[in-house]
């Protein structure tokens, strides 16, 4: 699929992977008009990384980008998520940028619901190593903050870091993948190049969320 001027809608759950793919659509000339982000039911948290809804706001606003945003409970995501797609087809989108980098079933999926909405589907980091888009990311000038992570999985003491070289030399030297591709942890773009300017944060409380470790990162 050509990229140059496609009016494209991006799948954003407001960290690194679906930044990163953002950002190497746009390189390649794709015309984003909105972000998609899935809420749960009550709106309060996104579905991805538990990130509160003002938050999302502020990453928006500092994108230049407006928010097209679903809520919904596991039961009916995909039929959530495909009226939001349609809606974005109406509005002259014709394809959606995803993050996700090698499980099939996830592609499957993305592939699934765009091809009911009529939209096509886009996957910039698709089946790239891992610990290479790490480092793209930042060698792009983005930075990040560890706001989830998988006890179950990896150390808590992860948690709150800034997602940056050093982190990912010290994820691998313990055998961590630095990208979390299976749910080891989650993160917050805060500023990078896609950016107008940094997002103003402070450090909220930090929770228990089933088996993740969670910060909750506030508007400052």
């Amino acid at each position: 699929m050509i990229l140059r001027d496609l009016p494209v809608l991006a799948s954003w759950s407001g960290g690194k992977d679906s930044c990163l793919a953002l950002w190497r659509a746009v390189q390649a000339g794709a015309k984003p008009k909105a972000l998609l982000t899935m809420l749960d039911e009550t709106g309060g948290r996104s579905r991805s990384h538990g990130a509160r809804p003002e938050v999302l706001a502020l990453q928006a606003q500092a994108l230049g980008l407006p928010q097209c945003l679903g809520k919904a409970s596991w039961n009916d995501y995909r039929e959530v998520f495909i009226e939001r797609l349609r809606a974005a087809r109406a509005d002259g989108v014709q394809a959606v940028v995803f993050g996700d980098i090698d499980l099939d079933a996830h592609r499957e999926w993305e592939e699934g619901v765009c091809a009911e909405a009529g939209l096509g589907a886009i996957l910039p980091l698709w089946r790239q190593a891992r610990a290479d888009l790490a480092r793209a990311f930042v060698n792009a000038g983005f930075v990040a903050r560890v706001v989830m992570v998988n006890t179950a999985l990896v150390d808590e003491k992860w948690l709150g870091r800034t997602f940056n070289r050093q982190l990912i030399e010290d994820m691998l030297a313990e055998g961590v993948d630095p990208c979390g591709e299976a749910g080891e942890f989650h993160t917050l773009v805060v500023d990078g190049p896609l950016f107008n300017k940094p997002l103003a944060l402070r450090d909220g409380e930090t929770a228990t969320l089933g088996e993740y470790r969670a910060l909750d990162l506030l508007p400052a």
